[in-house]
């Protein structure tokens, strides 16, 4: 009887052993500097900041980030073995730290995927990962459709396709069966008389010359979004939001959005979809959360079976946000079967 204890007492040192380590390998990676920054000139207006962190012989992946609008950030770089990876970052046109901010002008999902192109040249790059989430989803798909030669791997997290199904479940009452009281907030403070055309509403709120006007209806948006991302809903003070957009200035997320959301993201009905025959050859792993209230699940999954080379992670206990811990795991773990290749 000691020693049949014993033997279990053993087993499960072994097993939580076995978890350390597996835990150890999902972890994200420790911050890093940029090797490089710099701005390209894409056009005669806009010049997008980007970086470049890692290894610079390593694997290239482009990270592209959300919103559209919301910029790159320090976190986006963790997913990556620094040593075997060179880890490309940009803000796309009109984010963050790429110039002219928060310009709407020659400013369309395919100015964005030209851009692409664009640094992968001024980089000397042939072939690379692409790694985006939610808007980054879209463009990364739309970028792969049109290159797909240049594409070796696709890392997608929170699958947005820019149908008007999408955007309609985002402004217009699907989010309420998920969150029904932070979404009546929303719509109660906008102007009465949308006539069912939020995006467009907002963008006309947004884009003006009053900044007082600007400001408020811009916060009004990203507040929405914000709470609606992850699991959890974090109730805050007004002195909590006024801490949150001192480091996140709202304005180029929320006007950059509303009007790409309001032109159906510069795409025809279901395009992403009807031309995913394109990406046959491409390996693409999807991550998304089960209950992503933005993206919901059954998107993804309607993309995964029209690709042929596919993997799906339904991320249990996870709803949009990148940091929630079992999106995390999944898309650290998703870079890793990469790696496996390189």
């Amino acid at each position: 009887m000691r020693k049949a204890i014993k033997l279990i007492f053993i087993g499960f040192i072994f097993l939580a052993g076995c978890s350390q380590k597996a835990e150890k390998q999902v972890k994200l990676y420790p911050e890093i500097k940029p090797y490089k920054t710099d701005y390209l000139q894409v056009s005669d207006l806009h010049k997008l900041y980007y970086e470049c962190c890692g290894n610079p012989e390593g694997k290239p992946v482009f990270v592209l980030h959300g919103g559209p609008g919301s910029g790159s950030s320090p976190y986006m770089r963790r997913f990556f073995d620094p040593e075997k990876f060179n880890i490309i970052l940009h803000d796309q046109r009109g984010a963050k730290r790429s110039r002219p901010y928060a310009e709407i002008k020659n400013n369309t999902t395919w100015h964005l995927v030209e851009d692409i192109e664009k640094l992968r040249k001024k980089l000397e790059v042939d072939d690379l990962i692409l790694f985006g989430g939610s808007w980054g989803t879209t463009l990364a798909l739309a970028y792969a459709e049109k290159y797909p030669e240049h594409v070796d791997g696709i890392v997608l997290r929170g699958v947005f396709l820019g149908t008007q199904s999408e955007i309609d479940h985002f402004y217009h009452g699907g989010v309420r069966k998920h969150f029904p009281k932070i979404y009546d907030n929303f719509v109660d403070a906008l102007p009465k008389g949308n006539n069912g055309q939020i995006p467009q509403q907002l963008f006309n709120l947004i884009n003006v010359e009053d900044s007082v006007r600007q400001k408020k209806y811009a916060r009004i948006w990203a507040k929405y979004e914000l709470q609606i991302a992850g699991l959890k809903v974090e109730e805050r003070t007004d002195q909590e939001w006024d801490r949150t957009f001192s480091h996140f200035d709202p304005l180029s997320f929320s006007l950059l959005e509303n009007y790409y959301m309001s032109n159906n993201c510069f795409l025809e009905p279901d395009q992403l979809l009807n031309n995913a025959d394109k990406l046959d050859s491409i390996r693409v792993i999807i991550v998304n959360g089960r209950y992503d209230a933005i993206c919901p699940p059954i998107t993804a999954y309607k993309l995964h079976q029209k690709l042929k080379n596919s993997k799906l992670v339904i991320a249990e206990e996870s709803g949009h946000w990148m940091g929630e811990k079992n999106i995390e795991k999944a898309l650290l773990e998703a870079v890793q079967e990469f790696e496996q290749s390189l």
